[in-house]
């Protein structure tokens, strides 16, 4: 056994030396070399193919951890919402499920990308390696062919009367074993490489699709989710403004109500009796006093009134003193005879 593995290490380290010896000469022009120009062609587009799938899977790869860096980013985001979103707030509940909804979203997409987008690459990735061991066991293969070939010539220019003839066989023997060898690998080559180079531009085609698909249904249902989460806010907005999360004090004044962004601060009566500096004169029976809307607002419930900056409103008493609410007021418009509560603070008193 000994003596079969130090064979096979001579063998081993012959061939290399061989081979070594053969590409020495030839990059020193002493011998010519096979070419196969076409070859060459089919070498160089698939060196191009594996680059660029080199790099598109290093691309998604480092897309893909990006995804879900800011997936977890979501998660927490959301997480703090739901914990600083008040449970007496409107749509406490909805939000939560909304931002179930944003999480699931965010799995998708991140399941998609590995398994639809990045699994299916680096399955067409990985030809390259094999394709690559092949090439260069071709390229030995074509050295020890030149070799052989070289070697043979060199016999067969020798003096005839010192050639010798067992050698001769040999060489010839081992050259036509070479030539088959190379020849093979050679002839499979020229099938493989043309159609596997062939075969990038399905492959993109199918994995794009893929993945701007998925894309563009995760933007899409999270569009919707964001939509939902606004309008849960928006409704948020206007009951804050109605007074509806307003500290009540034990001693009530008349409140001062503040509109966002920039709006005006004024004073507004508690309760239809007070009118706060409005005239009073010559109003019809009924009316306590009139005011003009320096705001437009659109009713929220059909108990509400809805107006236009600068539309004319005359207050009333409210039928039923239970239902006044603070910072509300019951007003009939001018013009229209339209009656319902409207947010005084969208008002000022004529």
């Amino acid at each position: 056994m000994a003596e079969s593995k130090g064979a096979l290490l001579a063998k081993s380290v012959q061939k290399h030396a061989g081979r070594a010896k053969e590409k020495i000469l030839q990059n020193l022009g002493k011998v010519d070399r096979t070419a196969d120009e076409i070859f060459d062609e089919h070498l160089q587009n698939f060196t191009r193919q594996q680059n660029a799938a080199n790099r598109l899977q290093k691309e998604f790869n480092n897309y893909i951890r990006c995804v879900r860096a800011v997936q977890a980013a979501s998660k927490t985001l959301m997480d703090s919402l739901n914990e600083i979103y008040e449970s007496n707030w409107t749509g406490h509940d909805l939000l939560y499920v909304q931002a179930q909804n944003c999480e699931m979203l965010w799995q998708d997409f991140s399941h998609k990308l590995g398994d639809q987008v990045l699994i299916p690459l680096n399955t067409y990735q990985s030809q390259f390696p094999e394709m690559r061991k092949k090439i260069e066991k071709r390229g030995r293969k074509l050295v020890d062919y030149d070799s052989q070939r070289h070697s043979y010539q060199s016999l067969q220019q020798s003096n005839p009367k010192k050639r010798d003839e067992l050698k001769m066989v040999r060489a010839r023997e081992s050259l036509e074993e070479a030539k088959r060898t190379y020849e093979m690998l050679n002839s499979e080559l020229h099938d493989e490489l043309p159609a596997l180079y062939d075969s990038r531009v399905l492959f993109l085609v199918t994995n794009l699709q893929t993945f701007f698909a998925a894309e563009q249904v995760f933007h899409c249902e999270s569009a919707k989710v964001f939509g939902e989460l606004e309008a849960i806010v928006d409704k948020l907005a206007t009951e804050c403004q109605r007074g509806s999360y307003t500290v009540k004090k034990s001693s009530p004044k008349s409140p001062k109500i503040s509109t966002s962004n920039n709006n005006m601060i004024q004073s507004v009566p508690s309760s239809p009796t007070s009118i706060g500096g409005a005239t009073t004169d010559n109003l019809p029976p009924g009316v306590l006093y009139r005011v003009k809307a320096t705001y437009k607002y659109n009713r929220e419930d059909v108990d509400e009134l809805s107006f236009d900056v600068g539309e004319i409103i005359r207050v009333v008493e409210y039928d039923d003193p239970e239902e006044q609410e603070e910072g509300w007021l019951m007003g009939v418009k001018e013009g229209t005879g339209e009656k319902g509560m409207f947010p005084a603070n969208f008002t000022r008193p004529l």
